[in-house]
């Protein structure tokens, strides 16, 4: 390269491929900064770690339908289940973290960390986006099984330490979880009796295979208004409004117990500040307006939204709640 003085002003003439390269390089940089600053560009993918049709897909089609328009590009939803969300929650977390990839998560992704060795660290290799709202989980019977109350199960219980039995979704699911923090509560035990996911779960309680099961309530509760199920708690803390008659764990004298289903965005570690900031906002909005409540509050699902300072303490505060019941029930993988 070479530099010539005319009239008092620099006058670069280039000499050479060394100074082609440093253009070329220059022009790299502004253009990859125009391009992330010009965010989102093409297609976001929202990875929801469960097959379709739960409360964890519907809700991250919810989020892709509305934030589709008011980002101007596509927003679709990948299902990627397996190994109780685990596959899912994986590929999320090892997805290039340019805003392009977001993970809806359900509690499952909290209590999977607490039974066995999983590829993926929640604190450290994902960032929060924010917290969507919770589910609880609902204990069900059916009109022949003789248990009319929380109570009257408590007290058969009692009386036949691990003669009754009660179905779930699966190991490690949260309503799993949920029952294992009840008896430890109450102090009885019965018998787990795993089914490969929900509808299988509750069939067999309104057969009477099992005596009892425990599900969230998002699933069961045309069974629940059709009258074709008993449902003796939910498990929230708060009394669930499309279960009026139904008692929190709480109300039922049963304290410390109580638990949710919760269902989260993330996004994977070192997604640009700014993408964030921009999710966060709009997530947050859309699931406040009120139409959105009032028809995921119909689906079974409460919506609470927060953001990333509110879902980065929830996770660290449900991670060890659930650590501290595998532990307990002996569940944790040595």
């Amino acid at each position: 390269m070479s530099l010539k003085i005319v009239s008092g002003d620099f006058i670069w003439r280039p000499a050479g491929r060394a100074f082609a390269a440093i253009v070329i390089g220059l022009m790299s940089m502004f253009a990859g900064t125009a391009a992330r600053a010009a965010w989102p560009e093409r297609t976001i993918t929202i990875i929801v770690h469960f097959a379709p049709g739960g409360a964890n897909d519907l809700l991250g089609r919810l989020i892709a339908y509305e934030l589709s328009p008011i980002l101007g590009q596509s927003v679709i939803v990948v299902n990627r289940p397996g190994a109780n969300g685990n596959i899912g929650v994986d590929a999320a977390a090892h997805a290039s973290p340019d805003g392009y990839t977001l993970l809806v998560a359900s509690g499952s992704a909290l209590v999977n960390p607490s039974l066995r060795k999983v590829p993926y660290d929640l604190v450290k290799d994902f960032e929060p986006v924010a917290y969507l709202g919770a589910s609880p989980n609902v204990i069900l019977t059916n009109s022949k099984s003789g248990i009319e109350s929380i109570g009257d199960l408590i007290a058969k219980a009692k009386q036949q330490p691990g003669k009754l039995n009660f179905g779930t979704p699966g190991v490690g699911s949260t309503p799993h979880m949920a029952m294992e923090l009840l008896m430890a509560s109450a102090d009885i035990k019965l018998v787990h009796v795993p089914f490969s996911g929900l509808g299988p779960a509750v069939t067999a309680m309104m057969q009477g295979t099992t005596d009892i099961t425990a599900v969230t309530v998002a699933g069961v509760m045309g069974h629940i208004n059709a009258g074709s199920v008993r449902a003796l708690l939910q498990t929230g803390k708060e009394p669930w409004p499309e279960l009026p008659n139904v008692p929190t764990i709480e109300k039922a004298g049963i304290k410390d117990a109580a638990s949710e289903t919760v269902q989260i965005v993330l996004a994977p570690a070192g997604t640009p500040e700014s993408i964030l900031a921009r999710l966060e906002k709009e997530i947050v909005a859309i699931m406040k307006r009120p139409d959105v409540s009032d028809r995921m509050l119909k689906a079974g699902f409460r919506t609470a939204p927060e953001g990333r300072d509110y879902l980065r303490a929830r996770l660290k505060s449900e991670l060890a709640l659930w650590r501290k019941v595998a532990e307990r029930a002996g569940l944790a993988e040595k």
